[in-house]
C-alpha cells in the first residue's frame, strides 16, 4: 500500500495548521489509513493523536525569492 505520509515525515493538521511528525500509521480493510502524529498544540501541550489521512496535508514548501 502506498501511504500519503512516510514515518518520520512532517504532516499538517488541515483544520488547525498545527504540524507534527508521523510516528505511526495504521491500515484497515474498510477505512482509509490513519496516522499517529506527535505535535505541540497551539496551547503548548505536547500530544500524540491518530488522524485520518483526509484530515492531514503535506507542509507547504518554502518559497525561494
Amino acid at each position: 500500500m502506498d501511504y500519503q505520509f512516510e514515518l518520520g515525515q512532517l504532516a499538517v493538521i488541515a483544520e488547525s495548521g498545527e504540524q507534527g511528525k508521523v510516528i505511526g500509521r495504521a491500515e484497515y480493510i474498510d477505512c482509509p489509513p490513519a496516522f499517529l502524529i506527535r505535535y505541540q498544540q497551539s496551547n503548548g501541550v505536547a500530544v500524540e493523536m491518530w488522524w485520518a489521512d483526509s484530515a492531514l496535508r503535506a507542509p507547504e514548501k518554502p518559497r525561494i525569492a
